[in-house]
């Protein structure tokens, strides 16, 4: 099987290089009077298809809103059929040899079938789990990103430094403060907790007091957490849980609230005080700013390098978000191959690129294989009324491996998979 391009591409000198060396196994061997099967074929690209047929829409004075879901699909449907071609005509004038009667396409009716029965096998066998995490959120999209789509860009931006004030038995401000510095103003109003290292001899003997947090007048902990470097900054970290993958961690080790301040669209709920609800999040930093100075609360701004993390395809900043998606436990299939090699069915030359495949594979994190868009698998799960949940083949399935009656109203997923999981198939 080809690696499945994206449909809606054009070759590279990657693809010219990889297709040139295929096509010389497949024709050497099929010389040799071997049977021999290279089976061309291109994967749907969720994320870009969407992006392609959105912007063709909009150019109409319409949107995948107005149309809604079934004749959106379709319309994705008709655009694949007149330009989805590209790449295979491509391949065909650099004369590749696959056999073209058995081409695939990842949303055809078979393949579609396999992939809704691997789904469904993998969540029986509780490898494919629905759960609460932070993971890459396009606010522009409106999705899920895996972070192979998400690009770091060096950026010129300000490093702000704030007092936060030590509460008292009473949690009443005192006159003792903490300096906390952050490039990210807004996320102050989801604060959980302020962390310094408990080896740091200036701030040790505050852990387990209370910050009374500026504007949210919220009472948060002091915790003592190694994630707090005595050399860096001011040794005193802001944790905040749900909007940052670090703070998240220090969250889980101290059993911190999440508090979720940001809409989908980057727009700051209503978990924040009330002046603040509705601003974009860069409105809101500039308010919080502009608050903390005027508490006498701002003590310095500098000017800061940092690295910005954008979509690779809107552009547009990543948010840490937390939301509920599906994954893989990626740990558990990692098992076995790593297994594979400590016993030398496995063998990597040389011998000490083993180093980083461990690394890879000890490290892994599980895959969120969930994405908020409709051109793609529909992940085969529903929910009744209760948000229980169903997983089958179809919503007939569903109802037949859980013995639900008809009476009983279900809903589907809205959610599709990533590209990955059906091409990786």
């Amino acid at each position: 099987m080809i690696p499945p391009p994206n449909v809606t591409g054009t070759l590279h000198m990657g693809h010219a290089f990889q297709d040139t060396i295929m096509d010389t196994l497949i024709r050497y061997h099929r010389m040799q009077g071997k049977n021999t099967l290279w089976q061309p074929g291109t994967d749907h690209a969720g994320i870009a298809t969407q992006m392609v047929v959105e912007r063709q829409l909009n150019a109409q004075g319409t949107s995948r809103i107005e149309l809604g879901r079934e004749a959106f699909v379709d319309k994705v449907w008709q655009w694949k059929e007149q330009s989805g071609s590209t790449i295979t005509n491509q391949l065909r004038r650099m004369g590749a040899s696959p056999d073209w009667s058995r081409q695939r396409f990842t949303m055809d009716e078979g393949m579609s079938a396999a992939v809704m029965k691997v789904f469904v096998d993998l969540h029986e066998e509780g490898l494919i789990y629905r759960g609460q995490r932070l993971v890459n959120w396009d606010p522009s999209l409106n999705t899920a990103l895996s972070d192979l789509e998400v690009e770091s860009v060096e950026e010129n931006g300000f490093m702000w430094h704030f007092n936060y004030p030590v509460a008292d038995e009473n949690g009443a401000a005192t006159d003792v403060f903490l300096t906390i510095a952050t490039t990210r103003p807004e996320t102050l109003l989801g604060d959980a907790a302020v962390a310094v290292n408990p080896e740091d001899d200036r701030f040790k003997h505050l852990i387990g007091k209370q910050i009374l947090l500026p504007i949210c007048n919220r009472l948060i902990p002091i915790v003592g957490d190694e994630h707090a470097d005595p050399e860096k900054g001011t040794g005193c970290v802001k944790i905040t849980p749900a909007h940052d993958f670090n703070d998240y961690q220090v969250g889980q080790r101290h059993d911190l609230p999440l508090l979720n301040v940001l809409n989908f669209d980057a727009t700051i709920n209503n978990n924040a005080p009330e002046a603040y609800q509705g601003l974009s999040r860069y409105q809101a930093r500039k308010a919080v700013v502009t608050q903390m100075e005027a508490l006498g609360l701002l003590v310095e701004i500098k000017p800061h390098t940092l690295m910005v993390p954008r979509g690779d395809r809107s552009g547009d900043v990543i948010e840490p978000m937390l939301t509920n998606q599906w994954y893989v436990d990626a740990k558990a299939l990692a098992k076995p191959a790593i297994e594979a090699v400590d016993k030398g069915e496995v063998k990597f030359v040389p011998d000490n690129w083993k180093n980083t495949y461990y690394a890879w594979m000890n490290d892994i994190q599980d895959w969120c294989i969930s994405r908020q868009l409709w051109w793609g698998h529909r992940i085969p799960a529903w929910y009744d009324e209760n948000d229980n949940i169903y997983v089958g083949i179809d919503e007939a399935d569903a109802r037949a491996r859980n013995n639900l009656s008809a009476a009983i109203k279900l809903r589907q997923d809205n959610d599709v998979l990533d590209t990955w999981f059906s091409s990786s198939l």
